[in-house]
């Protein structure tokens, strides 16, 4: 992809509306499948201003004032992460079954996790989702035709409270009955997708992901300014992390199991798609989603810096972040993101990858993993403003490629990739509609990096 081609040759318009920096990109179809880049804008976002379009019409005049005018009608696309997450309270019967596979679902739609909690609620548990205020319940628990009396209990619990909220049911089918009729009588709309653990050992986090995605919609809608954002486009609004991780996924399919990055100045997002090893799939005691996503909300370059300085326990830059800029110009300003930029990933690798573990048992000492195996993931790539901005983002993804070990990370032989254009997110916003297309245009982005030696 390249910037030299003018706007008006794009038929296809972006729009990110980002918790700090909006961005708008232009995109041609090509003849022969996949899209070009051809013009790009930005402007600070202005949910402040208490209307995030001030923000949009900002970065539309930067991107015409750099590559002319767009053309009269260009489809539009839009994915934000300007109204924040919806906040969620999730609620299961084991922790590491249902509850862990609903938490999954929420963090790859938009869904910020706030409460998790197994087995029967108490009277504290229902005074904490009060306070928590949260935007959507979700209720899980069982497998098909399994246990039914927590999941009943919970369900009346829940309808108990009254709270003005969706509740999202993804528990055990048996029940659904019952439960519906609980939510009914107290007037609580409630929303049904099919379990997300139907089986022992079978994860499906598919359904309940777009139920979350359309409650993200319609709750999205609420920040200022955002419903004539919304009228734009015939698509939907799709929230930021959950254009990085189809993008990641239909990276993944055409290219081979990736990982990818993105430091922020508030979080570090984490995705990967990968079905792991032979070697290790064996060694797994819980089943893990093939496409995951975390979320590192204490690790970010500006807002959390001092989190990242406080947990490496460093007096010398303790005192540099006296130099923190969030848009950093001088080489100490630099050093110190840089810095910040390593520490997050490190951090955020780590948090996300499976550990190898010792378990005792009567017939010795046998290994086990617990979480995700990311040894044969291919790629590694940097996106967003830190890692693609700041010198040495490369050598920074390149040194959490070491294999495994107590932590099962990438082989040194993954492929490193930086998305310096900030297409990720863009390109995974217009997969909802032509993904075919976007697969090809990954692969050109490849081969075009390919025969740059990079």
């Amino acid at each position: 992809m390249n910037l030299n081609v003018s706007a008006q040759a794009a038929d296809i318009l972006t729009i990110e509306v980002g918790s700090t920096i909006t961005k708008v990109n232009g995109f041609t179809r090509l003849a022969g499948g996949g899209f070009e880049q051809v013009a790009q804008g930005f402007a600070a976002t202005s949910v402040g201003q208490g209307d995030v379009g001030i923000g949009v019409q900002q970065a539309l005049d930067d991107l015409t004032a750099r590559y002319g005018p767009l053309p009269a009608n260009p489809e539009v696309f839009v994915n934000s992460s300007a109204a924040g997450g919806l906040r969620m309270t999730v609620h299961g019967l084991t922790y590491s079954m249902t509850a862990r596979a609903a938490r999954e679902a929420a963090l790859g739609a938009g869904g910020i996790v706030r409460m998790v909690t197994a087995g029967r609620l108490e009277p504290y548990d229902l005074e904490e989702i009060r306070a928590i205020h949260p935007n959507m319940i979700l209720l899980a628990g069982g497998v098909d035709y399994g246990e039914r009396e927590t999941v009943l209990h919970n369900a009346a619990q829940l309808a108990g409270l009254k709270l003005p909220v969706p509740v999202l049911y993804a528990g055990n089918t048996a029940v659904r009955k019952p439960v519906a009729a609980l939510f009914e009588a107290a007037g609580i709309e409630l929303l049904l997708a099919d379990n997300v653990f139907p089986e022992v050992d079978v994860l499906n986090i598919e359904p309940l992901r777009q139920v979350i995605h359309d409650v993200f919609n319609r709750h999205i809608i609420h920040a200022p300014g955002m419903a004539r954002l919304g009228e734009l486009t015939r698509r939907g609004i799709l929230p930021t992390p959950g254009a990085v991780l189809k993008g990641a996924e239909l990276f993944a399919e055409e290219m081979g199991d990736c990982l990818v990055f993105d430091v922020g100045g508030a979080t570090t997002d984490v995705h990967s798609v990968t079905e792991g090893s032979l070697e290790w799939s064996s060694k797994l005691i819980d089943p893990e989603p093939r496409a995951k996503r975390t979320v590192e909300g204490d690790l970010g370059v500006y807002v959390n810096a001092h989190n990242i300085v406080e947990l490496e326990g460093d007096p010398e830059w303790q005192d540099r972040l006296a130099d923190l800029q969030a848009i950093p110009t001088s080489e100490r300003q630099f050093e110190l993101t840089r810095w910040l930029c390593s520490k997050a990933v490190n951090i955020g690798i780590r948090r996300h990858a499976g550990a190898v573990t010792d378990l005792y048992t009567p017939t010795g000492r046998k290994q086990i993993v617990k979480g995700k195996d990311l040894t044969a993931v291919r790629w590694v790539i940097g996106t967003g403003g830190a890692l693609t901005r700041v010198p040495g983002g490369e050598d920074i993804l390149r040194q959490i490629c070491l294999g495994p070990g107590k932590h099962l990370l990438p082989d040194p032989g993954a492929r490193i990739l930086m998305d310096r254009a900030y297409r990720f997110s863009a390109l995974g916003t217009i997969a909802q509609a032509y993904p075919e297309d976007v697969r090809l245009t990954f692969r050109r982005w490849v081969e075009s990096e390919t025969a740059h030696g990079k």
